[in-house]
């Protein structure tokens, strides 16, 4: 795997840990700070909401972190471009087509 992607590997998944760690057991006290937008009684209620999308961000991290342990060149790309393409899709989906 190339330098740069390495490094968008790494950076990508540091990201990813730190959105589980936070909306799996900080949601209702870093994620209220973060997100001052939404009504503060909101955080308790989408607690179990917030977990789970901590979880699958866990398992964007994991993914990523895989790639960079696989011996073979080509697959090592192929699932860091797997898991890079995910994210790209979630943010398509979330960021930019509910605006």
């Amino acid at each position: 795997m190339g330098t740069a992607l390495v490094i968008l590997v790494f950076i990508i998944s540091a990201l990813h840990w730190y959105f589980l760690w936070m909306e799996m057991f900080a949601w209702t006290t870093v994620g209220k700070k973060t997100f001052k937008m939404l009504s503060p009684d909101l955080f308790e209620k989408t607690k179990v909401l917030a977990a789970n999308q901590g979880l699958y961000n866990g398992f964007i991290a994991a993914g990523l972190m895989w790639s960079t342990q696989i011996q073979d060149v080509a697959w090592s790309q192929n699932v860091a471009l797997y898991f890079l393409v995910c994210v790209l899709v979630a943010e398509y989906t979330g960021g930019i087509r509910y605006q």
